[in-house]
C-alpha cells in the first residue's frame, strides 16, 4: 500500500472484461491499478514484481488457470491477497479456488461499491464471498458426507436385493455365515438403517447399487 492506496493487479483473458473491471475502478481514489494480465503466468509474474496488495483474477484462463496461478501467488510469499472474481460459480470452482488459498470469491454481477469494498477488506485479510457462494459452501458443510461401501459390502447388499437369505449369500460368496452378518452390520451402522429392507432402499437411492432393468 502507497499513500493509503491499494496496489491491484487485474487479471483477466477476456480483454474488454478486463477494461471494463479497470475503468470501473479507475476513478476509486482508494485504489491504484498496477499492473493488468491475460493469463495466470502473467498474473504469477506480476505479483512477483510487483507485489500488489490485491490480485483480482479470473478463474477460467489459459497458459496457467486461475486456481494454479492463486496457489502460486500465495506460495510465493509476496503477500498478495488473491481475490477471485468470475462468472462461475459451481462447488469444484469454489472449493478448488479457496483450497488454492484465495481469501475471498466474487461473481462478475458484484456492483462497483461492493467490489470496491470487497477488495478493501481482501487487503486486510478478510475472506470476502458473494451471497451466492456463501450459501453454496454452507449448503456443502451441510450436506451428510457421502457413504462408502466395500466391493465385498456391495456384493452382500446385491445379494440381499436378489432375495438371499444369509445362509445363500454365504454359499454364493464362499464366506461364512457370521461373516455375512458382520458385512450387514457394518452396511447398517453406514447407511443408519436397522433392517436389510431399508438397506437396500437406501443403498438404491443414492446409487451404492444398481438394479438390472426389469
Amino acid at each position: 500500500m502507497t499513500d493509503g492506496r491499494l496496489r491491484i493487479i487485474v487479471v483477466d483473458d477476456h480483454t474488454v472484461m478486463r477494461a471494463g473491471v479497470v475503468a470501473l475502478l479507475a476513478s476509486e481514489p482508494t485504489i491504484d491499478i498496477v499492473g493488468e494480465a491475460g493469463d495466470g503466468r502473467e498474473a504469477v509474474e506480476l505479483a512477483e514484481r510487483l507485489r500488489p496488495d490485491v490480485a483480482l483474477l479470473d478463474l477460467r484462463m489459459p497458459v496457467l488457470d486461475g486456481v494454479a496461478a492463486t496457489e502460486r501467488i500465495v506460495a510465493g510469499g509476496s503477500g498478495t491477497r488473491v481475490l477471485v472474481l468470475t462468472t462461475y460459480d459451481t462447488d469444484a470452482d469454489i472449493e478448488h479456488a479457496i483450497e488454492a488459498g484465495a481469501i475471498g470469491y466474487l461473481l462478475k454481477d458484484t456492483t462497483r461499491d461492493q467490489l470496491v469494498e470487497a477488495i478493501h477488506s481482501a487487503a486486510r485479510g478478510e475472506t470476502v464471498l458473494a451471497p451466492r457462494v456463501a450459501e453454496k459452501l454452507v449448503a456443502r458443510m451441510r450436506r451428510p458426507a457421502p457413504v462408502t461401501l466395500t466391493a465385498r459390502e456391495i456384493d452382500v447388499l446385491n445379494a440381499v436385493a436378489d432375495g438371499l437369505s444369509n445362509a445363500d449369500i454365504g454359499r454364493r460368496l464362499v464366506i461364512a455365515e457370521a461373516t455375512v452378518k458382520t458385512h450387514l452390520l457394518r452396511v447398517f451402522a453406514k447407511l443408519d438403517v436397522s433392517d436389510r429392507t431399508h438397506a437396500v432402499i437406501v443403498a438404491l437411492d443414492r446409487g451404492l447399487i444398481t438394479r438390472p432393468d426389469p
